[in-house]
């Protein structure tokens, strides 16, 4: 009675647990689902590429259809959602809590049915709000706000607390 199952979740329905086994079987038995995985495996492996080679950064496995790219503040995932969703591109945004302060990250999650001008529409978009946002901060290429931005943090003064004053 105290295990998390228990406690928390609550049991796959028949229907659903029969969907899985239905596409698991479909995918490992069939040419239709053969090809899928290797489109999967082929649209994983090209929209990676290419967010690499424009500089972005980005984590995880590289065969992984779920690519995080990171966005790093939370005013950068607030206006990359809003800027998205004004160019009819729908985004999956995690910020702190579920990450570090400076972990925010955009994931993109790669279908079989996504085509090549899917994923370049996308990246055209990326590359279109990356001079407004700061998108490529990465070590390879730092930008002049990025740098600007850790130079004014690192270089700020600090500011001792009353306990300090006092005891110094």
């Amino acid at each position: 009675r105290e295990s998390h199952a228990h406690a928390y979740a609550s049991p796959m329905s028949p229907p659903v647990a029969r969907q899985i086994i239905a596409s698991l079987t479909m995918i490992s038995s069939t040419e239709e689902g053969k090809g899928r995985l290797r489109q999967l495996a082929e649209n994983t492996r090209y929209f990676r590429d290419e967010l690499r080679k424009r500089g972005y950064i980005i984590y995880g496995d590289s065969h992984s259809p779920v690519i995080p790219m990171i966005l790093f503040t939370l005013a950068n995932i607030c206006a990359f959602a809003k800027e998205c969703l004004n160019r009819g591109l729908a985004t999956v945004i995690v910020a702190f809590p579920a990450t570090t302060m400076l972990g925010a990250r955009a994931r993109f999650c790669m279908s079989a049915s996504h085509t090549r001008e899917h994923l370049d529409r996308v990246l055209a978009i990326l590359e279109e709000l990356d001079p407004m946002i700061n998108l490529k901060m990465s070590a390879k290429r730092p930008t002049s706000a990025f740098m600007d931005f850790w130079r004014h943090f690192f270089t700020r003064p600090a500011i001792p607390t009353r306990a300090v004053d006092e005891e110094g």
